[in-house]
């Protein structure tokens, strides 16, 4: 006696079986939702309106380590540390970061626009002092941190975080 098992799940019977292997009506209803516009509430009750969530739009948080997103720890070694001395490499007001080259050398220090004190915007040439932290979650690479500009760079213009140029 020969025993007749399906080959696929989701295809129904195989065809040596001698049965069809077009799933049928029943099956069909099983394995699918019902859609959103056939499901009825009763009518005492009302749809709820959803409060706005970031989670909701599939919004992903951004990863960029912030002042805010920092933990007090790291802010207090950090602010112990020592003072370093470098010149801005780049700095983007749009993307809200950039990276200080270090004045003894090394590898590019990230910087986040929420770590930056002062009234302007740095642009690259713009002599920096900074601390250092790590940036989580291996503590692999360095932050900048507490930006102060000492020097603007002779000959561009800066902007004021209000919006306001002015040339140097």
């Amino acid at each position: 006696m020969r025993l007749l098992r399906p080959s696929c799940p989701a295809r129904g019977f195989s065809q040596a079986s001698g049965m069809s292997s077009e799933p049928s009506a029943s099956q069909q209803s099983s394995a699918s939702p019902p859609s959103p516009g056939s499901l009825h509430l009763p009518e005492n009750r009302r749809a709820r309106d959803r409060s706005p969530s970031p989670m909701r739009g599939y919004l992903i948080p951004s990863p960029l380590p912030t002042r805010r997103t920092r933990t007090f720890s790291a802010t207090v070694r950090a602010s112990e540390g020592p003072i370093y001395k470098g010149v801005c490499k780049c700095f983007c007001r749009s993307k809200g970061h950039g990276f200080i080259t270090p004045a003894d050398g090394g590898a590019d220090i990230f910087v986040h626009i929420s770590d930056i004190e002062g009234e302007y915007v740095p642009v690259a040439g713009d002599e920096v002092t900074y601390k250092m932290c790590t940036i989580p979650p291996k503590n692999e690479k360095l932050q900048a941190v507490e930006v102060v500009i000492t020097h603007l760079a002779p000959g561009t213009k800066h902007e004021t975080w209000s919006g306001h140029v002015v040339s140097s």
